[in-house]
């Protein structure tokens, strides 16, 4: 069959965030499930948090990698390849026999990870300049509540099925979506021929390892042995190596000339506090609900049960995510980005300290989605207001990729602090959850703190129309 190379762009960009919506699923689809994967595939606290950081890990290190590719070989074929990575590690996720086999297939997911920068760089190409803006920021809101909805999915598809169905719906759908993509979305109008920085891709992947891995471990290992101190100083090394790599690269994998705005850069470190303070509660507020009654803490809650209690988060994400740009008017960004951090920070918090009460964990979850509607969308915002319009793909992709890495540094710390706390029957104490949710206050407080920092700023103005020929490619 044919591609419709003559498809509308409001069809391209359905398929676009049908894309999206799908591989931002993953992200929180088995955040709920993972005490019973755990059970299931008879592992430890520990390593089935790999599930999630796995995954993240991945995406962090593809989003910028096939990016680039992307502009080699064209977007469009790139998006396939994504989709395709997604549908192949939910069919290994689906049949795996032992946690090892999971985790494995949950990297070939994270690899769908470039289906971000290269839908951005696919409304770059196919959109009117002015459309540009405002299709990112749609986007962006689809990407926000998809990352809520798996939260509040996967506990009605487990209590109908089975938890190995959180892979094979996807796979489905994702085969689905891709073969649209084939058919509808556009073949690349530039393709640009260049190098992959293969150093830059290693250099990056080696320090999120090195790093993450003693972060998840120390207490097994313990904070002093010669593992966990020479993983973290590889880990220091490796990054020192990378940011040279990037730097004196005619192809960086990441740009770091436009990291050096200050839009640009304060907006990134708030992603990535941020993207760590969000997943720390996605993952680890589901599993404090499911803890059984009996601990003296839990609620005893189902896969579904602590669903619904996530889902104040997911409707107020989506209603303040929607209203985030109107409320620009009253409310700049800015403000939006700080009032959202401050949320999110109370909200953590609250959870440490108030936590016994199922009204007061909703409560806490709803306002948290608050925060997280206005940060998601402002950030977009502050980002796309602060480069040319030609780099919006670019500086859009490379938030997103940020704020991947700060998630899976903050999944890796909560999963370390909970090891370390270990209470009756192999289940975490009440003081580990307590602890966990203090220091991700913590993390929120520092995000608001960077986001005064972030100065008010108008879109960049390019000096002279350019032609597609002359756009600079999105790198990440």
């Amino acid at each position: 069959m044919p591609r419709l190379y003559q498809s509308s762009p409001r069809a391209t960009f359905t398929v676009l965030a049908a894309a999206a919506a799908a591989f931002s699923l993953m992200q929180s689809l088995v955040t709920p499930v993972l005490p019973t994967i755990q059970q299931d595939l008879h592992t430890s606290t520990g390593t089935v948090t790999w599930v999630l950081t796995a995954w993240l890990l991945a995406a962090s290190v593809a989003t910028p990698l096939v990016g680039r590719i992307a502009d080699m070989i064209g977007k469009d074929r790139a998006l396939l390849v994504a989709l395709a990575a997604i549908a192949v590690g939910c069919l290994i996720a689906a049949i795996a026999p032992n946690i090892g086999t999971l985790i494995v297939a949950r990297v070939l997911q994270g690899l769908g990870g470039a289906v971000f920068p290269v839908s951005f760089g696919i409304i770059r190409d196919e959109f009117p300049p002015q459309r540009v803006t405002s299709a990112v920021g749609v986007m962006a809101a689809v990407i926000a509540t998809g990352s809520g909805l798996g939260i509040v999915l996967a506990g009605p598809i487990v209590g109908a099925l089975n938890w190995r169905w959180l892979f094979w719906i996807p796979m489905a759908v994702v085969t689905v979506v891709g073969v649209l993509a084939w058919r509808l979305v556009p073949a690349s109008p530039v393709r640009t021929p260049g190098r992959v920085n293969w150093l830059a891709a290693v250099l990056l992947s080696g320090w999120l390892v090195a790093l993450l891995l003693p972060l998840s471990k120390a207490t097994a290992w313990g904070w002093t042995s010669g593992r966990t101190l020479g993983l973290l100083t590889a880990a220091l090394v490796l990054f020192v190596g990378w940011l040279v790599a990037e730097l004196r690269s005619t192809n960086p994998l990441i740009d770091m000339r436009m990291m050096r705005l200050p839009a640009v850069w304060t907006t990134n470190l708030g992603a990535m506090l941020f993207g760590a303070a969000m997943f720390g509660i996605f993952a680890f507020l589901p599993q404090l609900m499911q803890v059984p009654k009996a601990s003296g803490y839990g609620f005893g809650a189902t896969v579904t049960g602590a669903g619904l209690l996530m889902l104040p988060m997911l409707v107020t994400m989506a209603v303040f995510g929607s209203l985030s740009g109107p409320l620009t008017r009253w409310l700049p960004s800015k403000s939006q980005l700080v009032v959202g951090a401050v949320l999110a920070a109370l909200s953590c918090f609250s959870l440490a300290l108030a936590h016994s009460d199922k009204a007061a964990v909703a409560v806490a979850a709803g306002v948290f989605g608050i925060g997280l509607g206005l940060i998601y969308s402002s950030m977009i915002s502050l980002i796309v207001q602060s480069v040319p319009m030609h780099q919006t793909g670019v500086a859009s992709g490379m938030n997103t990729n940020v704020r991947t890495i700060g998630a899976s540094l903050g999944t890796a710390l909560v999963s370390s602090v909970l090891t370390s706390h270990p209470g009756v029957r192999g289940l975490p104490a009440e003081s580990g959850f307590t602890e966990s949710f203090l220091i991700l206050g913590g993390i929120a407080v520092a995000a608001v703190a960077v986001a005064f920092l972030v100065p008010t700023a108008k879109r960049t103005v390019d000096p002279a129309p350019k032609v597609l020929a002359e756009l600079t490619p999105v790198e990440v």
